[in-house]
């Protein structure tokens, strides 16, 4: 009983301090969202981070516990697809919960299919969780989520200590336990990356755009998956690891639009021409 109170009484200041950090990532100025970062945290959150470690390699050979108990590397879910990578622990009273459903949300609303175009896969930090929290968390998310390819495409991880800090730290991850509240010191967001494990984009807080998500997945897959306006908006847009959002790019956008003007005036002269001609024609064929 005193274990569940002190977690009751002390979850509410940690994830209000968390999430005065997560949440200025959302703001309307992309310029004003600088990414979490140790110097820029408060004091009370020492060695707590989420470092930018971009193209850094997952270690693949990492081996952790399936939502089945069965024994799994995480280089099994990689290879043909990218993946989105959440870090987070099943009993976390409510930061870790903000989340997965912000990423359920903005899953939701992105146009590919889990499990087909894309794989994600949620580990807990924290090495005392089983793989029977793990089956409970993905089934709640599955039916969250709602869409098909969700069973086979979102995994749900526990493995020891060792191998947690592997990818903790390839991530940039950092987090500390508090055992006065009994809970765990930590940032939000999750991390996209290639399907060779290179890490690519980072989502910080609790909300994130839908259209930096897709952008994300497009990039990572190296043209695998995406259309080609999803094409067309990668070179108009431009993924800052600064603030963790996708930017149009001004110079990229005035080359499209010089483009265009120039397209759209050869055409307008090339029918003036054609017409011209065409008048000249029956002109002389009617002076004939």
């Amino acid at each position: 009983m005193s274990k569940t109170l002190n977690r009751r009484t002390g979850w509410i200041t940690v994830c209000l301090i968390l999430l005065a950090g997560s949440v200025t990532f959302s703001a309307e100025d992309p310029q004003e969202q600088p990414a979490w970062s140790p110097s820029a945290q408060p004091k009370s959150l020492k060695g707590v981070g989420y470092a930018q470690n971009l193209n850094a390699q997952l270690p693949l050979d990492a081996k952790f516990r399936g939502e089945t108990g069965r024994i799994v590397k995480l280089g099994d879910y990689f290879g043909e697809k990218p993946v989105v990578l959440a870090l987070v622990y099943y009993e976390c009273p409510m930061l870790c919960n903000l989340v997965l459903n912000g990423l359920t949300d903005v899953l939701q609303q992105v146009p590919f299919e889990m499990g087909r175009d894309f794989e994600v896969v949620t580990i807990s930090f924290d090495h005392e969780e089983t793989h029977v929290l793990a089956a409970e968390k993905k089934q709640n998310y599955v039916k969250r989520y709602g869409r098909p390819g969700a069973e086979d495409g979102w995994h749900f991880l526990v493995g020891d200590e060792a191998e947690i800090e592997k990818v903790t730290k390839a991530v940039g991850f950092d987090f500390s336990y508090d055992p006065a509240s009994d809970e765990f010191m930590h940032a939000s967001g999750f991390t996209v990356s290639t399907p060779a494990g290179r890490l690519s984009h980072y989502f910080y807080g609790i909300d994130y755009p839908p259209q930096d998500l897709r952008l994300a997945l497009v990039e990572a897959s190296d043209g695998g998956i995406g259309s080609a306006v999803d094409q067309f908006l990668l070179f108009c847009y431009h993924y800052d690891p600064e603030t963790g959002r996708y930017g149009m790019v001004i110079n990229r956008v005035l080359t499209v639009a010089c483009m265009s003007t120039v397209v759209l005036l050869g055409c307008t002269v090339g029918g003036f021409v054609w017409r011209e001609r065409k008048r000249n024609v029956r002109g002389t064929e009617g002076g004939q």
